[in-house]
């Protein structure tokens, strides 16, 4: 097992993450997080994953990234069949992600199975994954279904590894290690019981109740506080008389608020109390506000580390590209009327 300070070693400048890396984090089953543990996963409480990810965060943005993202993918173990769910994650190294974007189209067969067709973006891990996620308009002798409200049918379906064809197209300037490509399937049938519906849960866990807008805002936070924390100690290698103080204090401050937004939601979930809208917009309001506050501090401080920051070879070099890469993530993006 890798100490921090290796690891950190280990991810520096690297397009990808080493085989080692990824079979010491299969082995701590830190993909599954939170799959349940009937299902052989960890079944973490939202604060336990929570503090995990901040920890990865902070040794590396990708490997944070794609600890988030790939976990977060492993949710939807919860809304498959019991038996499909067991059978998947009985083994250690499966790991789930895809695309949250509807890219293709699934043909209903007439035996009740899918023929799916499609381009999706953006799969973090996708090289280290064991099954693509990916969302899929339903459609019948070439016709979309409709429901009943006269909308189009969706339906996320999960697929092995080898019957998509991954594009390597990330051009970003951080997050280099994440494998964050595009794949595409081609004529592939999938059988209904590897389908399933984002907001309906097989599992009975207070988790299942989290709504996903809160689940993803205090899940990418995390990520930019563990990166930000980064950035600190490498400024701090540079210019050791930098003060410093009051970023690490807000970071630590932030971290705390972090955990109590999770153990106040799991307490309401507890007691059946429905997450009102409102609690909704105050955790992404506040994170948000953070994220844009966090930003232009790392900022001001990267005016004053001299040129040394600036060498496309040095460790906070890649922590400031990773970070401002993530805040590109439509999540907490600020959209400007032009």
């Amino acid at each position: 097992m890798f100490s921090h300070k290796k690891l950190r070693e280990k991810m520096h400048g690297v397009s990808e993450v080493p085989f080692e890396i990824i079979d010491q984090i299969h082995q701590e089953r830190l993909l599954q997080i939170w799959v349940p543990k009937v299902y052989g996963g960890l079944g973490l409480r939202l604060n336990q994953g929570l503090k995990i990810l901040f920890d990865w965060s902070k040794i590396d943005g990708s490997l944070g990234w794609m600890l988030t993202l790939c976990s977060g993918a492993n949710f939807f173990s919860r809304n498959l069949k019991p038996e499909i769910a067991k059978e998947l994650f009985s083994d250690v190294k499966t790991c789930f992600g895809g695309s949250g974007m509807i890219g293709g189209n699934a043909e209903k067969q007439t035996d009740g199975t899918f023929l799916i067709n499609g381009l999706w973006h953006f799969a973090t891990g996708a090289p280290h994954l064991s099954h693509f996620t990916l969302n899929a308009r339903l459609t019948e002798n070439g016709k979309p279904l409709l429901d009943e409200s006269g909308s189009e049918m969706i339906r996320s379906f999960v697929i092995p590894k080898n019957l998509a064809e991954i594009i390597p197209n990330w051009k970003s300037m951080g997050m280099k290690a994440t494998g964050t490509y595009s794949f595409t399937v081609e004529n592939v049938k999938v059988s209904e019981d590897y389908s399933f519906i984002y907001d309906e849960f097989f599992t009975n866990d207070v988790l299942d109740k989290i709504p996903f807008r809160i689940f993803a805002d205090l899940t990418l936070l995390v990520n930019y506080l563990g990166m930000a924390s980064h950035f600190a100690e490498e400024a701090a290698n540079i210019r050791p008389h930098l003060d410093l103080n009051f970023f690490n204090e807000r970071i630590e401050q932030a971290m705390k608020k972090v955990i109590e937004f999770a153990d106040e939601i799991e307490s309401l979930l507890n007691d059946s109390t429905l997450i009102i809208s409102e609690k909704q917009s105050e955790i992404h309001d506040y994170s948000s506000a953070l994220v844009e506050s966090l930003s232009h501090q790392i900022l001001e401080i990267y005016f004053q580390l001299g040129i040394k920051a600036s060498h496309t070879d040095s460790a906070i070099h890649q922590v400031f590209c990773d970070y401002f890469t993530a805040t590109q993530h439509s999540n907490f993006r600020r959209e400007l009327a032009l």
